[in-house]
């Protein structure tokens, strides 16, 4: 299916088969999976961690798919109430870290995200989230309107208090007054210089990173406000019920120009053209965005992918470099 953006005269228009969120803007249509691992304790050990959290043992667990940062399930508790577990079998864990950007947002914006019940490095337990990723028009233009009202969370310099994670992976954010000098620094450079050492970025390729990094004045604008981001919204960390978002979960937060986030959500179709025309009426998305300043912050994305995978992730990001005249 094709799908086309054009800028008019105050709005955009867009040319497609439907209203559902599949449409192709990018290469890829969906991340692959950020974490794999193995469940750190026997079901018996995890219950007890789970009654010392909470001060009552769960009826029953069971697996749950998903989860960017450790192996997922949920619980029947013995007061007839459902929360997910996760648990971070890693060598470096890092779950407490989830636990401080759920908090974050739920204590500095209304984006709905699952209340924390307890976080530490390796266990995480939540409230569940009803619903499911799929998204009609209805529950397309809720998800505009919320995150349209995250972005409106400012701050005077790009960053965050302290670094946090984008998937199983370090994500950097030093306060920085420049837009263009932390994205370039903090996102491309760190993440193509992560993937070489893993051995998974060809050094030519690198270099081609580098030289873009160089030369970012050029290819994007510094925001009039610096917006609390979600920072990974694709399909699989949203929830809905038909007509609505019930949650976000998985974050990967910082203040950002607001574009990185749109840029995401098209580089992994999570949503289509009415988010777009809903976002557009509530936050105005300048010309140039969708023809290129996406496929530029959308480098980004395709560099953790490379970090983890390796694989056609350095293909579609060697492909983009190249459109890029990079």
């Amino acid at each position: 299916m094709g799908y086309r953006i054009t800028h008019g005269t105050g709005d955009i228009r867009a040319f497609a088969d439907s209203d559902s969120a599949s449409f192709n803007f990018g290469r890829a249509c969906s991340p692959a999976p950020l974490w794999t691992g193995i469940l750190c304790c026997t079901m018996p050990e995890l219950s007890q961690q789970i009654e010392a959290a909470l001060g009552q043992a769960p009826a029953s667990l069971s697996p749950l798919a998903g989860g960017c940062v450790g192996d997922v399930q949920t619980a029947m508790l013995a007061d007839g109430s459902r929360v997910v577990v996760k648990v971070d079998a890693s060598a470096e864990p890092s779950l407490e870290i989830e636990g401080f950007m759920l908090s974050y947002l739920a204590r500095e914006s209304s984006l709905p995200v699952p209340r924390v019940l307890h976080a530490d490095e390796r266990l995480l337990i939540m409230t569940h989230v009803a619903g499911s990723s799929t998204f009609d028009a209805p529950a397309q233009r809720h998800a505009a309107e919320l995150l349209a009202e995250l972005h409106a969370v400012t701050a005077p310099r790009a960053g965050l208090d302290r670094d946090t994670l984008i998937g199983s992976l370090h994500q950097p954010n030093p306060w920085t007054e420049s837009w263009v000098a932390f994205f370039a620094a903090h996102r491309l450079v760190y993440m193509a210089d992560e993937a070489a050492r893993a051995g998974r970025l060809p050094a030519d390729l690198a270099a081609r990173v580098h030289a873009l990094a160089d030369r970012l004045d050029g290819l994007l604008d510094e925001p009039d406000a610096f917006s609390l981001v979600h920072g990974d919204v694709w399909s699989g960390n949203v929830l809905a019920e038909p007509g609505r978002i019930t949650g976000f979960i998985d974050p990967a937060i910082y203040y950002a120009h607001p574009e990185v986030e749109l840029a995401f959500i098209t580089l992994f179709n999570c949503f289509g053209q009415p988010f777009f025309d809903r976002y557009h009426e509530l936050r105005p998305i300048a010309a140039g965005f969708f023809e290129s300043r996406r496929h530029v912050y959308n480098l980004y994305p395709l560099l953790v992918h490379v970090r983890l995978f390796g694989g056609g992730y350095v293909q579609q990001l060697s492909s983009t470099l190249s459109d890029l005249r990079f």
